[in-house]
């Protein structure tokens, strides 16, 4: 097999892109013996899927039939919890999950959250300022998206570095590709488990309190006498937490990286910051995608790109190599802050139904992250002599470090 090959079925291809592009080029679906999963790579075929009612999201019986048989009964409860994630559902659960949510996580509410933003990220830029540098990633693009998402959810200060390796042990799982997802599952499952007590403990306190936040208004809320059961809530705070921080790092990392590396598009950014900060975000989001890709189950016998697709196999919808598809998106491996937005239907946070209900959050994240680096750092540079690392996952592409220097003064 190619050593290549290799390192991009176990996430660990530090520059996937030119493999991706060969892909495209000479076998754009592909089957991976090494993955069990036909492999989309080009635009237009990954943006089909996203639509396409014949492929399903509901993929976990695919993660747990990658591992050995005699692993799969100890790993039910893994299995289970997952099953309840709106993530990996189908219509009408899907619907119904997505619809309760959208009643207390609306762009509108999303909206109203710019200027405790604003606080924390200026609180987290003060507490570097006078050290002069920080490791981007650590100190600012994780800790930025938890706080906003433990808040929203209730949870106390002091407990936010309890989460980090139960999330990251969580997504180790989710986010394997193939054999890989042996190695993860039961450090997975156990971290899962604790993740869940520790929320059946926060809700039960929102159904007694019933505070001001997103986890309150979710034990609350109710849709034609719909409204969500305890298992149903714990696996919905679960997948709220661990979604809404690991992309949102994953794009201030990857983003910022990007601009310091192309440092004429980083200039016109700083030069004129409000008409160019949308575009820019979009931007970034399609060149270095925080999700790189996103699977799928054929619900039935299908053609793909005149490949026969059959019933029960896994489809792996890459994400990141659509977004750089010369066929949609012209000269796609230059960054462009200013590509036209007509020119910029990425698939960063998905299509259709499923869609990431995060997006707007994101978006906004990463517009106060960066406005407020260029207004405070704007000397913002990275620190000489540093290996850059990615993170090994085959669904997210983010650093494991990114030292910069930012300037005491600032």
């Amino acid at each position: 097999m190619d050593p290549e090959y290799e390192q991009f079925c176990r996430g660990a291809l530090a520059d996937p892109y030119p493999l991706l592009h060969r892909l495209r080029t000479e076998d754009p679906v592909h089957w991976s013996e090494r993955l069990n999963s036909w492999v989309l790579t080009r635009y237009a075929d990954v943006y089909a899927a996203f639509l396409n009612p014949r492929l399903a999201s509901s993929r976990v019986s695919i993660f747990v039939s990658e591992l050995p048989e005699t692993m799969r009964s100890q790993v039910a409860p893994l299995r289970e919890h997952l099953s309840n994630w709106m993530l990996f559902s189908d219509p009408p659960n899907h619907t119904r999950l997505r619809n309760l949510l959208g009643k207390t996580f609306t762009p509108g509410i999303v909206e109203n959250m710019r200027a405790q933003l604003q606080d924390i990220v200026d609180g987290l830029l003060d507490k570097r300022k006078a050290a002069g540098r920080m490791d981007l990633i650590a100190d600012f693009a994780y800790l930025l998206p938890v706080t906003v998402i433990c808040e929203m959810l209730g949870i106390p200060a002091r407990d936010h570095d309890r989460f980090r390796h139960w999330s990251e042990d969580i997504v180790a799982f989710t986010s394997a590709g193939g054999p890989a997802r042996a190695a993860t599952a039961a450090r997975s499952q156990q971290s899962l488990m604790e993740l869940s007590d520790y929320f059946r403990g926060v809700i039960a306190d929102c159904r007694h309190n019933r505070p001001d936040t997103l986890l309150g208004e979710l034990v609350a809320v109710e849709e034609q006498g719909d409204r969500l059961t305890e298992r149903e809530l714990v696996s919905m705070c679960t997948l709220l937490f661990i979604a809404g921080h690991e992309t949102t790092t994953n794009l201030i990392g990857n983003g910022m990286l990007a601009l310091l590396q192309n440092p004429a598009e980083f200039k016109k950014l700083k030069e004129n910051p409000t008409a160019l900060m949308n575009s820019a975000i979009e931007e970034l989001l399609r060149y270095e995608a925080p999700l790189q890709r996103q699977t799928r189950v054929a619900k039935e016998d299908l053609q793909i790109g005149g490949k026969s697709i059959r019933k029960g196999d896994a489809v792996l919808l890459m994400q990141g190599a659509a977004n750089r598809d010369p066929a949609q998106f012209p000269d796609p491996d230059h960054l462009n802050i200013a590509r036209p937005e007509k020119e910029n239907r990425h698939v960063a946070f998905g299509w259709g139904s499923h869609f990431c209900v995060g997006a707007p959050l994101a978006r906004i994240e990463a517009q106060v992250a960066f406005g407020t680096i260029l207004r405070r750092a704007p000397g913002i540079r990275l620190v000489a002599g540093q290996k850059l690392e990615w993170r090994q996952s085959m669904g997210l592409r983010g650093l494991k470090a990114l030292h910069v220097e930012i300037g005491a003064r600032n």
